[in-house]
């Protein structure tokens, strides 16, 4: 699949980042140092990732983004705010240097040549992917999981109704 038009986009991203930043504000400092196992990225690191591949991708279809720092910061409230910066400002580069006929021009992606669409759509993908990976170290920390693509075992509780069964 692959975005041909800008506004596609742009209400994917939106509901999309939402998600995200919902993730991001439920890590909390202590978890940032969470990893499945000795050697694994942590916690903070995969939310460091996810934001600084934003520009990182978006800067090699030639769109001029500041690059984040390779080492994350210390606090998941600097994380959330890179994410929220970094999102802002590649959603406002394509919305105003971009047309829906750009979607088809191609770019050297990783030694491929990506149709920028693609190239969007794998941005979408990329931050879904770790988000999930970051829900399952939360709950290995004990924190709570917000909600996404529906409600969470906590949510259930609060809609009055229990969680389905396991």
């Amino acid at each position: 699949m692959a975005f041909t038009s800008i506004a596609s986009f742009v209400e994917t991203w939106k509901w999309e980042a939402a998600s995200t930043e919902k993730v991001f504000s439920a890590l909390t400092d202590a978890s940032l140092a969470r990893s499945v196992a000795p050697g694994e990225r942590t916690l903070g690191r995969i939310a460091w990732h996810v934001a600084a591949t934003i520009p990182e991708m978006i800067s090699r279809t030639g769109l001029p983004l500041a690059h984040l720092p390779a080492a994350p910061p210390a606090t998941a409230a600097e994380i959330l705010a890179a994410y929220r910066g970094a999102s802002a400002a590649m959603l406002d580069a394509v919305s105003s240097r971009w047309k829906d006929a750009d979607l088809a021009k191609e770019d050297d992606m990783y030694g491929e040549k990506w149709p920028r669409g693609v190239t969007l759509t794998g941005l979408v993908h990329h931050q879904v992917h770790h988000r999930g990976q970051m829900t399952v170290l939360m709950r290995q920390a004990g924190l709570r999981v917000p909600g996404t693509y529906g409600p969470a075992r906590e949510d259930w509780s609060s809609m009055g109704m229990a969680p389905p069964e396991v």
